[in-house]
């Protein structure tokens, strides 16, 4: 069962549209997050959800991407969570936009984020859900994904790509990782619309 889901991103309005924190987007998007008491700790913002499987965290890490596993450690150590039992949501470069996935572990992928997790969990072995962004046609990765998503991009975000990803995340929710894994590891939300 997830007991803990973490959604990296960078905190400030500067960041809000970029493709780095496109986990937060999404978290916006979804509709139990309005149903949400968030409180301040843990290096960031937190709340509580009743899920069917049982209590499960929400965690925005406000400790910048670089840093997201110092906040996700801190709740994780606290409640008694193992790195198996958290689900961290992230952009991804390697895949194309318009696509999203759940994983098991792996490899980082240069991700800062990602790598702060490993660090602060001393495993890579926490469940994803990842969010491609694509890569640049240049070498300047960081400023790509700094920069905020195309107006176009943002519309197919809107729709089709964060409600084909919220059915995703509520069928996580309701029957587990396993059951979504099976049906949502690589999905190409475009193809489908």
């Amino acid at each position: 069962m997830i007991k803990l889901y973490a959604f990296l991103g960078n905190h400030g309005r500067q960041y809000a549209g970029n493709r780095h924190n496109v986990a937060w987007q999404f978290l916006e998007a979804l509709p139990v997050n309005a149903t949400l008491s968030w409180s301040r700790g843990f290096g960031g913002r937190f709340a509580a959800l009743e899920a069917p499987a049982g209590r499960a965290w929400f965690l925005k890490p406000e400790t910048f991407m670089n840093l997201s596993g110092d906040a996700a450690s801190e709740l994780a150590r606290f409640h008694k969570i193992a790195p198996a039992e958290i689900l961290v949501v992230h952009d991804e470069l390697e895949l194309g936009f318009g696509f999203f996935g759940f994983k098991r572990g792996g490899g980082l992928g240069g991700h800062n984020g990602l790598r702060s997790m490993k660090e602060r969990l001393g495993t890579p072995d926490f469940l994803r859900l990842r969010f491609g962004i694509g890569r640049p046609s240049h070498d300047d990765v960081a400023g790509y994904v700094l920069s905020d998503f195309t107006r176009e991009e943002r519309e197919l975000l809107d729709c089709p790509v964060f409600p084909r990803a919220t059915a995703a995340f509520e069928l996580c929710l309701a029957e587990g990782f396993d059951a979504a894994f099976a049906k949502y590891q690589k999905a190409n939300a475009l193809a489908q619309a």
